[in-house]
Order: C-alpha cells, then sequence, then structure tokens
C-alpha cells in the first residue's frame, strides 16, 4: 500500500475517521494497531506473523529484566538481540552470504554450484529491527522501564505511518506519545497539510520524475559522457533526496493528524558543511541510532585519535551493509567512514559552526561534492559500471542529451536550494507557515498545479527495499 496511492488515501481516510469517533486511548490504540496490521499485511500477508514474533520476543525479553539479576537481564538481552538479528539476517543476508562465499571459494580454486534460496525481503524490516533493538537495549541500560502493556508496544513496533521506511523511533520519544491522551488541534492540521503536501511534491513531482532519466543513465553508464554523467548523479542525489525526505513529510503529516509528531530525519542536508554535518542533517534517526548503539558502545572518541577512527570506519561499513546486501553498500559505507576519519584529523569539533561568508558557501560546494562521489557508489550496479562511469567523466562533449539531462536537475536543483535557504537562514522548519498568507497561499496553488499536471510513473519508495 503506497503512500502515493489511492488505496492509501482511503485507508488513512476510514482509519483516521474512525479513530476521531472513538473514546480514549486505550480503544484508540486499539483501532491504530489493527489499521496498522492491516497496512502492512496489504504488502504480503505472510509478513504478519514475522513483526508480531518480533514483537512478542521483545515485549517478553524487556519484561524478563525487570528486577532480574544481571545474569539474566544479559541473557533476555542476548535472546532479543539473537533473534532480532538472526531475523534480519536470515531474510536480508542470506543470498548475499552464499554468493560472496561461492566467489570467495572460487578465488583459491574451487567450483562450488550452491543454489541462493530466493527469499522475499520483508518490507521495512530493517527500520522495525532496529526500533525494537532499541527499546530492549534501553530496558537493559535502565533508560526506561519495560512497557507492561502489550497493545501500546505493539503499536510502538507497527505504527503505521513510519512503519516501512522510518523514522527509526526510539521508545522514549514515541511510546509516551502513544500512550498519552491527544487532542488534535488547529496547529497540527496545519502542519500537517504542509508537510503532506511538500512531502507528495518531493517524491510525484521532484524524485519520480527524475527517476527515468537516473535509471536511464545508470543502466549503462558506458554510453554517456561527462556532462550526462554529472548530470545523472546530481539527478539522483535530488531524487533519493525527494523520495527519501517526501516519504519522511508525508509520514510525518499523517502521524501529527493523530497527535504524534514523528523525528524529522532530515535538516538540509545538501547545505552541510562537511561530510560530518552531513550526517547529522541526512537520515538522523539511522544516523543518532548507530552512534547510541554501534559507535559509543564500540568505544566511540574515548580512546584516542586512531581507536575513534577505526570505530568511525566500522560504524559506517555497518550503516553501508544495513542499507542492502551487496558490497557495493559496502564500499559506499567505507567511503563515507573515510570522509569521517579525514574530517576527525583534520576538522576540530565544532569548527564548523565558526565559518562564515565565502567559507561557509565554499564548504557547502565542496561537501556537495563529496556527497554526490557518495551517492555514484550507492546507485552504481556493480564495479564494471563504476569503472565505466569514471572513465566517461574524461570524455567532455555537449550534445542535446547533455542538455535534455541538466535542464530538469538545475530546475529542481534552484527550487529546493532557494526553499533550504530561507529555512536555514530562518533556522525554522515551518517558516513558510511562518510567511505571509499570499505568499503561502502562492506556494500552496504552486505546488499543487504541480501535482495536478505531473505525468510521472508512480514509483516504490526507494527505501521500501532497505
Amino acid at each position: 500500500m503506497l503512500f502515493n496511492s489511492l488505496t492509501f488515501v482511503v485507508f488513512l481516510a476510514v482509519v483516521y475517521g474512525v479513530w476521531r469517533l472513538l473514546p480514549g486511548v486505550r480503544s484508540r490504540n486499539a483501532w491504530l494497531l489493527l489499521g496498522s496490521y492491516v497496512f502492512y499485511g496489504a504488502w504480503d500477508w505472510r509478513f504478519l506473523g514475522l513483526i508480531f514474533v518480533s514483537t512478542l520476543i521483545d515485549y517478553v525479553a524487556a519484561r524478563t529484566m525487570a528486577g532480574a539479576s544481571p545474569g539474566r537481564r544479559r541473557a533476555a538481552l542476548l535472546v532479543s538481540l539473537s533473534m532480532n538479528l538472526g531475523l534480519l539476517g536470515f531474510f536480508k543476508y542470506l543470498d548475499f552470504g552464499i554468493v560472496s562465499m561461492m566467489t570467495l571459494l572460487r578465488w583459491v580454486g574451487l567450483d562450488p554450484h550452491w543454489e541462493t534460496v530466493g527469499l522475499i525481503l520483508p518490507v521495512g524490516i530493517s527500520f522495525y529491527t532496529f526500533q525494537t533493538i532499541s527499546y530492549t537495549v534501553d530496558v537493559y541500560r535502565r533508560a526506561r522501564e519495560p512497557e507492561r502493556n502489550l497493545l501500546d508496544f505493539a503499536l510502538y513496533v507497527a505504527y503505521f505511518p513510519q512503519l516501512v521506511a522510518g523514522p527509526i523511533e526510539q521508545s522514549t520519544h514515541l511510546l509516551p506519545q502513544l500512550q498519552r491522551p491527544r487532542a488534535v488541534t488547529r496547529e497540527d492540521v496545519r502542519v500537517a497539510f504542509l508537510w503532506i503536501l511538500l512531502g507528495y511534491a518531493k517524491k510525484i513531482v521532484m524524485a519520480d520524475t527524475l527517476a527515468p532519466m537516473v535509471n536511464d543513465m545508470f543502466a549503462a553508464p558506458e554510453r554517456f559522457s561527462c556532462l550526462p554523467l554529472l548530470a545523472g548523479v546530481a539527478g539522483f542525489a535530488l531524487q533519493i533526496y525527494g523520495d527519501f525526505r517526501g516519504y519522511t513529510l508525508i509520514a510525518r503529516g499523517v502521524s501529527r493528524l493523530f497527535g504524534v509528531n514523528l523525528v524529522g530525519n532530515f535538516m538540509r542536508p545538501y547545505l552541510a558543511l562537511s561530510p560530518r554535518d552531513f550526517w547529522r542533517r541526512w537520515h538522523t534517526s539511522l544516523s543518532s541510532w548507530l552512534r547510541d548503539y554501534l559507535y559509543i558502545p564500540l568505544g566511540g572518541s574515548r580512546h584516542g585519535a586512531w581507536m575513534t577512527a577505526r570505530n568511525l570506519m566500522l560504524t559506517m561499513l555497518l550503516g553501508g551493509l544495513w542499507h542492502g546486501a551487496s558490497w557495493i553498500f559496502v564500499l559506499w559505507g567505507g567511503y563515507h567512514g573515510l570522509l569521517l576519519v579525514l574530517c576527525h584529523f583534520l576538522l576540530r569539533r565544532g569548527a564548523e559552526a565558526t565559518w562564515r561568508g565565502w567559507r561557509r558557501v565554499a564548504a557547502v560546494a565542496v561537501t556537495f561534492v563529496f556527497t554526490l562521489g557518495g551517492w555514484v557508489l550507492f546507485r552504481i550496479r556493480n564495479v564494471p559500471d563504476l569503472v565505466a562511469y569514471l572513465r566517461g567523466l574524461t570524455v567532455f562533449e555537449f550534445t542535446p542529451l547533455a542538455a535534455s539531462y541538466l535542464v530538469p536537475v538545475l530546475a529542481f536543483g534552484l527550487l529546493l536550494g532557494v526553499y533550504h535557504v530561507w529555512q536555514e537562514l530562518a533556522d525554522d522548519e515551518l517558516v513558510l507557515l511562518r510567511a505571509r498568507p499570499a505568499v503561502r497561499l502562492s506556494v500552496y496553488v504552486f505546488l499543487g498545479l504541480l501535482l495536478a499536471v505531473s505525468e510521472s510513473q508512480r514509483t516504490p519508495f526507494i527505501y521500501f527495499q532497505f
């Protein structure tokens, strides 16, 4: 059930309409949980058993920790981690492991002929697995008490607005909101309308319009010269931002209608001043999760510069692997890990906050170039295609094809850039709501017209595959 489908609009209307009529938190949460399971089961009803098993394991594991001895608490945590990571590894990485092992054995002269399993990846499993792991780890660390109400905990795991592509919510933020009485205010509706409208515009108008061009270029990079290749990766940068940010905005807007405020997940990432700053702005719920549950437990920055560099690299390598079962994603994670290590050695902590004027503009430009390099690795299909892409960058010619690629990229980039600079200068995500009514109405009409005339093909959200 895609957000950008009529089916979802009807589903949301029914769920929200009944929710508004129900009295009390308990009945409302029970209805939301039922709706969330219907939403998830619409992808494949067999996945419902998987998410329920994960929910039950973590609920019992956390309850077991309450008042238990240190040994029993560790055992309960290990059961939770083993089951969650085991299910994630089985469905997401089993075939990847088989293929990688066959490749390794062929390098040493053997010739295995193993069959891959061909499992269907349950949608959203990477997101809700990390979400439930954060809960049991927080209970183990005594950062929160174990949840006693199974219904509330199940809703925390399966809450449909953010179920299949995040943001990855920590229980200390989301669960208290689900458990308290929620009155939807006029401000909630105004914010929800803005976020949903912007989300659909970024997804349908920008991301889906650029998708055919990007797909064409990355399908056969050997056919293109420098300008189309650069336009293609810049187009992908806009596409993946519009796609993922669009999903997040729709999810946050829909959730706001239920009186729940999800974390933002994006803070104008293409205005980042350094690779370090980029990861404070891009997919922030994942960045925070990797910091709190991987980087810091590895030692963080507590044991000297070289151990910090090791921890940064390991965190980003595993973050890359989280995105997909492919060595290309590991390479992408390593690339960003290397950039973060260089920042650690070359930039003092907080240096970016002191930059002004031309230094700030130059930092944004340089960081964006490095980010584009990462997007090439993220989007490319294999190493031969990467070699072909790099070779094509040495061929300079301006053709009508190059112009046809550059025009939409420049147009969308300019519109997005102006809006983000406006937000950045005001330091306000909701700057449009503070604008004069005539300005706000003009933007709403403009976005509505773009959505009405958009002829782009409706495509699934990119992060659904992760």
